[in-house]
């Protein structure tokens, strides 16, 4: 492998667990007169092992890899190299788990399926500093209105951002605190949260409850 240790090439680690991808990414980047692979590891286990001593500028990152996951190699990369620049290159195209791997560092996120050009682009624009950059992800962040829960949820939900109890919903909205409960259970899994202060964050995320109105 010829290595062109210009300033302006850019040194590139691919961690993906399918060797035949691999190989298509290294024949693919090492086309580009300003883009070099420097190493190539199957899990983040050997990332890890490996990134240090590669030095590179980029890191090509899979989210489903064999032992520890994407989001754990990325948190792990990012405390051994602070500088380094890892793109989540996988195959999910979902806007929630974009955001995941954003707020935990990534620069890029990419659907493996986007045109080859736009994963040139994304390399060469998180190298020079950009961040936040996505390709071949599902507009799904902001559903208009209550497309996710129905009304009666929707009101419970704004009342649990009033920081009201399941009894004190119940009196509100002249039903049982038993139908609060089964609304709450419905809401917590239709926005992916964990408890009712997760949900009333996802709500305002996906734009259901505006800040600043305690109405809705």
């Amino acid at each position: 492998m010829m290595l062109n240790h210009r300033s302006s090439t850019i040194r590139i680690f691919l961690v993906d667990d399918h060797p035949i991808l691999r190989t298509g990414l290294l024949y693919l980047l090492e086309r580009q007169s300003d883009l070099v692979v420097v190493g190539q590891a199957s899990s983040g286990e050997e990332a890890l092992q490996l990134v240090a001593d590669s030095h590179p500028d980029v890191c090509l990152l899979d989210l489903s890899l064999p032992g520890i996951d994407g989001f754990e190699t990325l948190q792990r990369m990012l405390r051994l190299k602070r500088t380094l620049q890892v793109i989540m290159l996988t195959s999910s195209d979902s806007a929630e788990v974009a955001d995941r791997a954003m707020r935990n560092g990534a620069s890029g996120f990419l659907s493996k399926n986007v045109e080859h050009r736009l994963l040139i682009k994304a390399i060469r624009e998180v190298h020079a500093g950009h961040t936040g950059i996505m390709q071949g992800v599902a507009v799904e962040t902001k559903p208009a209105g209550n497309t996710l829960l129905t009304p009666r949820e929707m009101e419970v939900l704004r009342l649990m951002r009033r920081g009201l109890s399941n009894a004190q919903i119940g009196q509100a909205m002249a039903i049982s605190e038993r139908t609060v409960k089964g609304h709450v259970t419905f809401i917590l899994e239709k926005l992916g949260a964990a408890d009712r202060a997760g949900a009333v964050a996802r709500g305002f995320d996906l734009g259901l409850l505006k800040a600043g109105l305690t109405g809705g």
